[in-house]
């Protein structure tokens, strides 16, 4: 159940995070501040801070050999998306600026897209391409700031770490796939939505005063 278990780090002592797979990331912003927009109608409204976090996701496979790109969204205070590690170079692949979904070790291919690769380098670890994607939103959020509201304070964008989860078959790859789609519909119930902790906190808090 991703919505129970995607919430803490399950990083799997001695596992090689360069293996070829399919990994669920979820990264959230500092103290759950809602940086990249807001949720209208079911729909998620990015800011432009929104808007680079995106961007920036659909660079990777601009930046690291063999990545891939499937499911993603971009929530008011996290974002959630799957990172395919694949085992080769697309050869001949042009840049796309959608999502590109490679397959899990014998599980089909759900979309032909794909983007242009960097050199080879060996396979990079989920840890490195995070990193790195991490510091690519805040590089490029502040330049935005200098360049359009010079007199805001960014502060840290992002919480320390991150959550990441292996999917070991096609089965969790569609559940968390549909998980990722449906978020923005169920953000009144996340327990990312600062509105909703506080409203369960004051039902709770209401109930033990026995009001």
């Amino acid at each position: 159940d991703p919505d129970r278990h995607h919430r803490r780090s399950i990083r799997l002592q001695g596992y090689d995070y360069s293996s070829a797979g399919a990994y669920f990331i979820t990264i959230c912003t500092q103290n759950r501040e809602c940086l990249f927009g807001n949720i209208d109608g079911g729909q998620m409204r990015l800011t432009p801070l929104g808007e680079i976090v995106r961007e920036q996701w659909h660079a990777i496979p601009s930046r690291f050999t063999d990545i891939a790109m499937d499911e993603f969204i971009v929530m008011p205070n996290h974002i959630h998306g799957i990172i395919n590690i694949v085992g080769a170079p697309l050869a001949g692949a042009q840049n796309a600026p959608n999502p590109v979904r490679a397959p899990l070790a014998g599980v089909p291919n759900k979309t032909a897209a794909s983007a242009k690769r960097a050199p080879a380098r060996g396979a990079p670890t989920v840890g490195t391409i995070i990193g790195a994607y991490k510091s690519l939103c805040v590089h490029h959020g502040l330049k935005w700031i200098k360049q359009n509201d010079p007199n805001r304070m960014l502060g840290k964008l992002w919480q320390r770490n991150y959550y990441e989860r292996v999917i070991r078959n096609e089965n969790e790859l569609n559940r968390i796939r549909q998980y990722i789609i449906d978020n923005p519909a169920k953000w009144d119930m996340d327990r990312e939505n600062p509105d909703a902790v506080q409203q369960d906190a004051t039902i709770k808090r209401n109930f033990l005063e026995g009001i």
